[in-house]
């Protein structure tokens, strides 16, 4: 009433926020795949191999249309889109706005609850290796925003990766109901490198332009200030500019190599189409053949005689 701003910053309760929002997502993770997937996969009649992909498409679609959603309303509503440069000003963000927070924790609480959910599916042994990745990848970095106080540079990032996962596993989900269909892959490969390149673009606007102008902040543990002193070296602003390109580049280079076996597979399959299709003419046309053979302009049928009926002379 007062017109006072209550802004929050992160601490030790945040664990307790988090554990309780992991059996949340849990609960919405079992909706989803009762209400939703099993009765699509029903009717698919997927292998147990689709059967899987399926659902791990279906719930990342279900978390990444919403965390997409919310994450535009948070950053549009907190003006970080219309001003930029707001990304580095008045840094560190140490204090949050409502909203910010409880978009973080949400986030690492859906993260975290990944990890049982991989018992609970019953995933495969082959596919832990590669989902652990992911899950400790996304762990990394929003934790890191959030603790290091680039919260609403997080965000941002955030939108732009869970935009291009939306797609990858829409596309994925629209070919295990139709093999034929792959437009939604060429849409997701688009998508995939714009998002890179403003992924990149604003990392090195933020970390090597942005926060280099920012007055320098010292170790101040009373006002929650831990992380921010460490940017103002130059050698860790590098650093961390050196291994983001590097990542970036490792990303893109396993996603060349992907459509580039991809387009191989296609190309393939399109030639031995031809070359069956090829086949078939030719064997239609020795089918015909097969009836009777050409000699001295007649044809005659396998016994040597014409296969055309003689007149009967009358006596």
């Amino acid at each position: 009433a007062d017109g006072e701003l209550v802004q929050y910053h992160y601490g030790l309760k945040d664990l307790v926020t988090i554990l309780f929002y992991i059996f949340i997502a849990i609960i919405l993770h079992a909706v989803v795949q009762e209400y939703a997937l099993d009765k699509i996969n029903r009717r698919l009649h997927l292998s147990k191999v689709k059967h899987s992909k399926f659902n791990e498409s279906g719930q990342l679609v279900a978390f990444h249309l919403t965390s997409v959603v919310w994450c535009l309303y948070v950053v549009v509503t907190e003006g970080y889109i219309s001003n930029p440069r707001s990304l580095w000003e008045n840094y560190p963000h140490v204090y949050l706005p409502y909203q910010v927070k409880f978009f973080y924790l949400c986030q690492l609480a859906y993260w975290l609850h990944a990890l049982p959910e991989l018992y609970f599916q019953k995933v495969r042994k082959e596919e832990i290796p590669r989902q652990l990745r992911c899950i400790a990848l996304y762990l990394l970095h929003i934790a890191g925003a959030y603790l290091l106080n680039l919260t609403r540079l997080g965000l941002i990032l955030l939108l732009l990766q869970y935009l291009a996962e939306f797609f990858f596993h829409m596309a994925r989900l629209v070919y295990f109901t139709d093999e034929n269909n792959e437009k939604l892959f060429n849409v997701w490969a688009v998508v995939f490198v714009v998002t890179r390149l403003f992924t990149l673009t604003l990392y090195i606007l933020v970390i090597g332009f942005g926060l280099p102008r920012v007055e320098s902040q010292a170790l101040d543990p009373e006002r929650g200030n831990l992380f921010s002193f460490l940017f103002n070296n130059i050698l860790f602003r590098m650093s961390v500019l050196l291994l983001v390109c590097l990542f970036q580049a490792s990303v893109m280079w396993r996603f060349i190599h992907f459509q580039l076996r991809r387009w191989r597979e296609y190309w393939h399959e399109q030639s031995s189409r031809k070359r069956a299709a090829a086949g078939t003419k030719q064997q239609t046309k020795l089918l015909k053949r097969d009836s009777g053979y050409h000699e001295n302009g007649v044809v005659k049928a396998e016994n040597g005689t014409s296969p055309r009926t003689k007149k009967l002379k009358s006596p």
